[in-house]
């Protein structure tokens, strides 16, 4: 059907989310995701274990009941909040990895915007309302008793009919403009009988002046780096045994085996380093170390440099798990976001030797780099920018919702996990802020911009900050107590003598 554009945004639209606006029609993939990130991986392998039922259904027609059967499987016994969470931190980035551009060029080329779901309202609306520009989500709505939790079953019997119910509700003055759904659903029983004009894959816009692209999501949570297709979260159940195994035997490896020969051991065990660049030999007895300076993938960004260079470097972190802090293999310093007090640390340990810092405070794990913080760029001269990047197949190594002190496990679960390590030339006196011609700064900035040139990325203003408001809602801040310190403040509180 031959779309009439119209030079104004003067219509509305209604478009169908799965395979309109994704490209994928089946949704049993982000049920599998939600079963796995909100619950785990026995209702994670229920799930799968139905999985042909659930095609069965597909197959005879009976698409309410199969949906009904992902919904109940995938949400009984959840809270709205934990259900909510997953909605808004790990759905979103594989939402986007099967969007249609082109059906949401014509999508957000309308002025009144609305997005028609049959998964439940919940797991869709975040995403299209901050990403795809949505004004409006219609969807199912899951039950939920007065304690918050979710019963597993939905408020509609028939789902066309209510949907197409509540499309008319919303345009009672006009008719929808413009419908975008899949050509092979009956649309006298649709949302798409409402609409003026309907098609399933809309005209290439011909008027390129603008290259819009939905809101990127550059921060997201979660363990799997895969959509769980049913293949590949067969896969997954195969393999983890496996993983399970191997991942101790990988980390013991490392605290076990000589620097010297780490790399050659990891890679009898199936971990990959890729090296470029010429790492610089370390500086005599007396002299300032060098400071490594490099963006922040995973918590094993220290350690794997450390290994390329074949020698102990300190990592100065801001926070880490206390079980990932006990199998480090390398020395390791805490800082505490007091600017003074994080200087004097970081100077007192350049002056012992070589340290690693990530001026990121916080790893990313899509193409982006977030804002360097300035500090390191105040305490020596000696910098040397270092490109990290981190490839993992079927689990991520860094979380924020999840159980941290499992980070360096579930890199190591990977069948083959892989860095690439690229060392970049030492920043020339002149442009580092002790020649008193650059301020801070612009060395952070500059420092950013070639290490985003070399690994392809794309350099934003977002902190640490941004990505804990995005995934947890609160700042991210961390108080480190020492277990001596713990200790004291107990004893005092229960001390009778005490002022």
């Amino acid at each position: 059907m031959v779309m009439h554009r119209s030079s104004t945004t003067s219509y509305s639209v209604v478009s169908e989310f799965e395979g309109t606006l994704l490209k994928n029609k089946d949704s049993f993939s982000y049920f599998m995701l939600l079963a796995f990130d909100a619950s785990g991986l026995i209702r994670f392998a229920v799930l799968l274990f139905l999985c042909p039922v659930i095609k069965l259904l597909d197959v005879f027609g009976y698409n309410d009941a199969a949906l009904k059967l992902m919904v109940f499987i995938a949400t009984v016994g959840l809270s709205q909040g934990e259900i909510e969470a997953v909605a808004r931190t790990v759905l979103p980035k594989f939402y986007m990895d099967d969007i249609s551009m082109d059906t949401w060029k014509a999508f957000s080329s309308c002025k009144k915007r609305v997005v028609v779901t049959r998964m439940p309202r919940v797991m869709v609306e975040r995403f299209a309302k901050e990403h795809l520009i949505a004004d409006l989500v219609i969807g199912t709505e899951l039950n939920v008793n007065r304690f918050g939790f979710v019963t597993g079953f939905i408020r509609e019997a028939d789902i066309d009919q209510s949907i197409l119910n509540r499309v008319a509700d919303l345009f009672v003055d006009r008719r929808p403009h413009l419908g975008l759904g899949r050509t092979s659903v009956t649309t006298s029983t649709t949302f798409l009988s409402l609409c003026e004009i309907h098609a399933s894959v809309p005209e290439k816009n011909v008027n390129q002046q603008l290259e819009l692209r939905p809101v990127p999501v550059i921060f997201h949570d979660g363990r799997l780096v895969k959509r769980p297709t049913p293949a590949t979260a067969l896969l997954i159940l195969v393999w983890l045994p496996f993983g399970i195994i191997l991942s101790p035997i990988r980390i013991l490896s490392g605290l076990m085996v000589p620097l010297w020969i780490r790399t050659y051991a990891m890679r009898l065990l199936g971990c990959q380093i890729i090296v470029k660049g010429k790492p610089p030999q370390p500086r005599g007895a007396g002299n300032s170390g060098v400071l490594f300076v490099c963006n922040h993938r995973t918590l094993m960004d220290p350690v794997v440099i450390s290994t390329v260079l074949g020698r102990s470097v300190m990592a100065v972190v801001y926070s880490l798990s206390r079980f990932c802090n006990l199998f480090a293999p390398i020395p390791i310093v805490r800082i505490q976001r007091i600017r003074d007090i994080d200087a004097k640390t970081i100077k007192q340990e350049l002056s012992k030797g070589d340290l690693v810092i990530c001026p990121e405070g916080t790893t990313c794990r899509q193409p982006f780099l977030l804002r360097f913080s300035a500090l390191f760029s105040e305490l020596t001269d000696m910098i040397v920018p270092v490109a990290v990047n981190s490839r993992v197949g079927l689990f991520h190594a860094n979380t924020v919702r999840g159980w941290r002190c499992m980070d360096m496990i579930f890199f190591f679960m990977n069948p083959r996990p892989c860095y690439e390590v690229t060392f970049l030339n030492k920043l020339p006196m002149e442009a580092t802020c002790l020649s008193g011609k650059r301020t801070p700064y612009d060395v952070a900035n500059d420092v950013q911009k070639v290490l985003a040139d070399t690994l392809g990325f794309e350099c934003t203003n977002l902190t640490r900050k941004d990505k804990y408001k995005v995934l947890t809602g609160k700042d991210g801040t961390v108080s480190y107590v020492s277990f001596q310190d713990q200790a004291k403040k107990i004893i005092n509180t229960f001390n009778p003598f005490s002022n």
